[in-house]
């Protein structure tokens, strides 16, 4: 939980709220029509987006929805907002709710962004004086002025979220729900919502949001609940939660990786086919002196260590190793061409290990792809995140980069510059 005061009053509560979703396997009228009846529910299917969730969102806390596509989170902002009824459960809220939750819900698109300024804003709670009051700043928030007479429906889909999100954060909402839309507009506009965001965290408002960006919940969240088919299954700090939930990642990848093979192979655990077929037979990745699944700490020596084969045998070869983010962002990459190495000939299986000297990765999952190439660069064989580790998160900082800021006497903050 966040280091909020527990004594602040709850805006929200959910207790014990579930949601099913029906799913019509026939598509045409004809095919319902022809199902209706008793032999029509061979043709439904229950989906439940939500299974008895339970939680309280205090005053003035900052809360992440996170989770994988279809885990549940959008359609608990949602009923959080009033939008869907639960099939189960109850939702209280307390004070003046403003959500964005769908790109353009609110609009009209055969009117102009001026009427629907008004509109979305007497949706809201806005009375036309208070928002005449307040259209000028609406519209200067947005940055789309020139736009502002012309109907939404020639908008783009940046300037949707702007006038959206102009509109719920001038109405001086008690609690402002976020769903993703962010994401759509270009980065200095994602600043200015950011910026606002903070503004409202610093004014004792209430924000809850579900983002796909696990740095913005670790800088932004003081709280973060982890869904899971429906189910909270972490609830507490960001930190912890996002560690959970690329865990989860990375189970549901190494299924899906699992299924992937089966189709080309034939049979899930045939392994010795599966080794067969590919030329990178697997990578692991452990720091010196720690146990497998063991955090990579700041200073330690990682050790990836790579198996590739070749079926006829190749005697120019390269092999490669490349380190990225969640995010998919490299951040580090090497092969033995680059560090001089010449390698004998290929064909039997051969293992290959790259020492990594005093590492410093900041906080988070890292996924370590591997690939063997010839000496023209050209890929022969790879294995996308054929292993990966964890690096343990620091409160003094956020990043990929470990390094310590140092405090002076006089309580500045000192940073290591490079020198010139």
């Amino acid at each position: 939980m966040s280091g909020l005061a527990v004594d602040a009053p709850v805006v929200v509560k959910v207790d014990d709220v579930s949601k099913r979703f029906v799913i019509r396997k026939d598509n045409s009228l004809k095919e319902r029509l022809v199902t209706l009846g008793r032999a029509g529910r061979r043709h439904r299917e229950d989906f439940w987006a939500l299974r008895d969730v339970s939680l309280e969102i205090r005053a003035g806390q900052t809360v992440a929805l996170i989770g994988h596509n279809g885990s549940g989170k959008s359609t608990l902002l949602k009923v959080i907002g009033g939008i869907i009824d639960p099939s189960g459960g109850s939702v209280a809220r307390r004070g003046r709710i403003a959500a964005l939750l769908e790109l353009g819900a609110g609009f009209h698109p055969d009117l102009t962004g001026r009427e629907n300024v008004f509109l979305n804003a007497s949706i809201l709670g806005l009375s036309r004086e208070q928002t005449e009051a307040r259209f000028d700043d609406i519209v200067a928030f947005s940055g789309i002025s020139e736009f502002i007479d012309t109907q939404v429906k020639f908008y783009s889909s940046g300037m949707y979220v702007r006038l959206a999100f102009a509109v719920a954060v001038h109405t001086d909402p008690d609690v402002l729900l976020v769903d993703e839309v962010l994401a759509v507009g270009d980065e200095a506009f994602q600043r200015k919502c950011l910026d606002k965001i903070r503004s409202f965290q610093q004014e004792g408002r209430t924000i809850v949001l579900v983002t796909h960006s696990l740095s913005q919940v670790q800088e932004l969240a003081d709280r973060a609940i982890l869904l899971n088919h429906g189910e909270v299954v972490a609830d507490g700090d960001p930190v912890a939660a996002v560690a959970a939930f690329r865990d989860i990642l990375e189970q549901r990848r190494q299924s899906e990786a699992d299924v992937q093979a089966a189709v080309h192979t034939g049979a899930a655990d045939d392994e010795v086919s599966r080794v067969r077929d590919g030329h990178v037979h697997y990578a692991t990745a452990r720091a010196i002196g720690r146990d497998v699944g063991d955090d990579v700490q700041p200073g330690d020596d990682l050790l990836i260590s790579v198996v590739v084969s070749h079926d006829a045998g190749i005697d120019d070869w390269v092999c490669a190793v490349q380190i990225d983010n969640t995010l998919g962002a490299v951040v580090y990459g090497t092969t033995t061409k680059r560090v001089g190495l010449t390698l004998p000939r290929l064909q039997e299986p051969r293992q290959v290990d790259f020492l990594l000297r005093n590492v410093a990765f900041g906080g988070g999952k890292y996924f370590v792809h591997a690939s063997l190439m010839d000496l023209a660069g050209r890929h022969l064989f790879d294995l996308p995140q054929a292993a990966n580790f964890d690096a343990p998160s620091h409160p003094d900082y956020v990043g990929t980069v470990h390094s310590l800021p140092a405090v002076s006497d006089a309580g500045v903050v000192a940073l290591p510059v490079a020198a010139s």
